[in-house]
């Protein structure tokens, strides 16, 4: 790894444990790397065991490694195979939302699943169904339980990939282009952690401005 990189590891704030750090995580896959990050990536979208994972955090770094010659793939076709991912990742998690989630949410002493939620769900997506699943994209957590719950909802396939696609396209390369123009900059690789939280809190942000926008929608009806 270029010399810059290994001094970040030891200038950095330790906020994350090493398995969750993005930096670590890409350093520890070698000549792998991207295929790690795919796999992540996947699993962050599509299976809900992984909500906890760094996606924002790590396609940013993973940027940044694209630029320092870390990982020798052109930036295009990381974006390209990552985006893939992020894609299949939604079609898997809303087809176990749609063939395994029924039988959760109508479990009549479940605390979690309810079937209430999915009926809630279904008129959420019903009336905000692009917003929703592209927005969520940029939200940890909420990224990666949506797919089901869009898929318990039975929201409509094609729109649902749709704006997965769209969602994913955004999500994926605005984060890895961010890290790959951003990331050559002497404090923010020497501040890679403080940097993924950052993130992290900006990619909330489409989420409040479309709150504000609701709430300011309902005013004016109410008025």
């Amino acid at each position: 790894m270029p010399a810059l990189i290994d001094a970040a590891s030891t200038s950095s704030l330790a906020l994350l444990p090493d398995w969750l750090d993005p930096e670590h995580i890409i350093k520890s896959l070698g000549p792998f790397a991207l295929i790690g990050v795919a796999l992540i990536i996947f699993a962050e979208c599509g299976l809900l065991v992984g909500f906890f994972l760094p996606g924002d955090s790590l396609l940013f770094v993973t940027g940044l490694f694209v630029a320092t010659d870390a990982i020798q793939t052109p930036i295009w076709l990381t974006c390209l195979i990552l985006t893939v991912c992020a894609f299949v990742g939604n079609v898997t998690g809303y087809w176990i939302g749609r063939k395994v989630g029924p039988a959760l949410f109508n479990k009549p002493d479940s605390k979690l699943f309810k079937k209430e939620h999915v009926d809630k769900t279904h008129e959420f997506f019903e009336r905000y169904g692009a917003r929703a699943i592209i927005l969520a994209r940029f939200v940890p957590i909420v990224r990666t339980f949506i797919t089901a719950v869009a898929g318990v909802g039975k929201m409509d396939q094609r729109k649902f990939f749709l704006y997965s696609a769209i969602g994913g396209v955004a999500w994926v390369v605005g984060m890895t282009l961010l890290g790959f123009f951003l990331g050559n900059i002497p404090w923010i690789k020497e501040n890679l952690e403080a940097m993924a939280i950052l993130i992290v809190l900006i990619s909330v942000v489409p989420i409040i401005i479309e709150y504000v926008r609701e709430r300011r929608r309902k005013s004016k009806a109410a008025a």
